[in-house]
This record gives C-alpha cells, structure tokens and sequence, in this order.
C-alpha cells in the first residue's frame, strides 16, 4: 500500500469517528450594484462521544462549504471533557459568554438531556445521556455554545482536585460516598 493512500485511509478512519451537529446556519446579505449577494455563516459542533468536543463557525457563499469550514475549525479547537461513569458531568457549573448565561448539572441514571437546542447539540456530541441544563440570558446559538463550553472546560475529575487539595483520591471518594448516604 502506498503511503499517500494509507494516510488517506487513516484521515477517514479518525473523520468517521466523530459525530457532528449543524447548530445553526445564518443567511447574510451583501447589497451590491447588481442587487442582494448572498452569503452564508454555519456554526457547527463536533465530537466522538467519549469526552471530546469541539465548536467551529465557518463563512461562504454556499452553504456546504460553510458547514465543511465549520466543521475544521471545530476539529481543530477539540477539548476534553471528564464524565462520571461515561454519562454526566462530576459536579454541577456555571458558563457564561457575553449575555449568554448557562447552568449545568449532574443529573441521576435515566434522567436524559435536559437542555434547549444548541446546548442539547453539545451534549449529545460529547456522549452525555444525563444532565439538565439551564440557559438564561441571551439566545444567540454562538454565545449558548461558548457559554456552555466555558462550563465545560470548568469541569474538573475528582482526581485532579485531590491532587490540588492534596489528598488521596479514595478519601475524597469516601467523603462523597458519606455526604449522598446522608442525603437518603
């Protein structure tokens, strides 16, 4: 097999492995002599359903090659996001971007996604099955998706944070284990 192919091929292989949501697609308008010239912005969010998810926006003169613009920009710009037992978030956070305000929460097995559209878009690309989620301030699509990945990026693995207070990981795991026994 020849190299160019095999790059080809191991190119497709990591593009199949990602599943991407067309969020919203604005139509913009440029008054010229002849009359109206059309142009089209995409916003795009990406994701392989195992942690990873990126945002891209893109701007053509066709709607296709906006949204394959869009979808490199988010390729480019992917972030890792940790999951409690691969399916909600490990502690509740809030985002924020412009007027665009969200609120993230855990959320128990079989609770599903609980948001509105471009954050549910999100959610759904990262592999999350339960999480309720709050948006207020601006509906702007581009301020909810960068207001809900400043949540993200916020999100931290209890490993981590039993580092940083440094203590062991099974300690910290106990104290939650203590704190939801009395909650019940």
């Amino acid at each position: 097999m020849a190299p160019r192919e095999k790059s080809r091929r191991d190119r497709e292989d990591r593009d199949n492995e990602f599943v991407d949501k067309l969020v919203h697609i604005n139509r913009v308008a440029k008054v010229v002599k002849g009359g109206r010239r059309f142009g089209f912005a995409a916003l795009v969010v990406i994701g392989d359903q195992k942690g990873r998810v990126g945002f891209g926006k893109g701007k053509a003169r066709e709607v296709p090659e906006a949204i394959r613009k869009a979808t490199e920009a988010a390729k480019r710009e992917m972030i890792f996001v940790p999951l409690r037992d691969g399916r909600t978030l490990h502690h509740d956070v809030n985002g924020r971007h412009g007027a665009g305000k969200v609120v993230l929460r855990a959320a128990p097995a079989g609770t599903g996604i609980i948001a509105g559209g471009p954050m549910r878009a999100v959610f759904e690309t990262v592999g999350m099955q339960d999480v309720v989620a709050k948006s207020i301030g601006s509906s702007n699509p581009y301020n909810m998706v960068r207001a809900t990945f400043e949540a993200l990026k916020n999100q931290m693995h209890p490993k981590d944070i039993a580092a940083r207070r440094g203590i062991k990981y099974a300690t910290l795991q106990a104290r939650r284990r203590d704190l939801i026994g009395a909650e019940e």
